[in-house]
């Protein structure tokens, strides 16, 4: 039985390569022959790799929550809300604001514009969004049961609130602003969190 050829190339980097595409372009805004001339390999190694195009973003959104925006569910851990709250916010400017990186978020961005062709992305993108602001929550009721946040407090219109500022730093480090104004932002929104 016939092996075939070892890939001749790093699956890991050229993931790493396509969603800096994606980041970037968005899902409707990446054409294959971008995505192949950024990994470095020809189509039938992509398909073969990754599969189709919303195949290979899904992995981009894997490799995404787990490398670069790691800090997302560490954040959690956390002893006290407000310590959630802090770490949350200034890994997401540490994150988008990287010159290494795109700008902005890759959960917010690249799915902001999709038409009724890639509305299974939008739906996907929205969904991976509110399973975070879910763990928010879960995490801020556990707070609100310690004692640590006030007893009547909402856990679930605080993670939205958290959530609605992270999206809104991140749209604005898209727009250009720099991370000393992020700081700010971040600072003057956790001036509101509950104690």
């Amino acid at each position: 039985m016939s092996v075939g050829r070892p890939r001749e190339f790093d699956t890991n980097q050229a993931l790493d390569d396509a969603l800096d595409v994606f980041w970037r372009n968005g899902y409707e805004g990446t054409s294959i022959l971008e995505l192949t001339e950024a990994m470095g390999i020809n189509r039938p190694s992509l398909y073969a790799a990754f599969g189709n195009k919303e195949a290979l973003f899904h992995k981009a959104i894997d490799r995404y929550m787990e490398i670069r925006a790691c800090h997302l569910l560490s954040a959690l851990d956390e002893p006290t809300a407000r310590a959630v709250v802090k770490k949350l916010w200034s890994g997401n400017i540490e994150l988008i604001s990287n010159s290494k990186n795109p700008r902005g978020c890759f959960l917010v961005q690249s799915a902001l514009a999709c038409g009724d062709a890639a509305e299974s992305i939008r739906k996907e993108m929205v969904k991976r969004r509110s399973k975070c602001e879910k763990l928010l929550c879960q995490r801020l009721e556990r707070a609100i049961e310690e004692g640590d946040l006030p007893a009547d407090s909402n856990a679930q219109q605080l993670a939205k609130y958290v959530s609605t500022v992270s999206y809104g730093i991140a749209v604005q480090a898209a727009g250009g602003a720099g991370r000393k104004q992020l700081c700010e932002v971040a600072d003057l929104a956790l001036q509101a969190f509950p104690d």
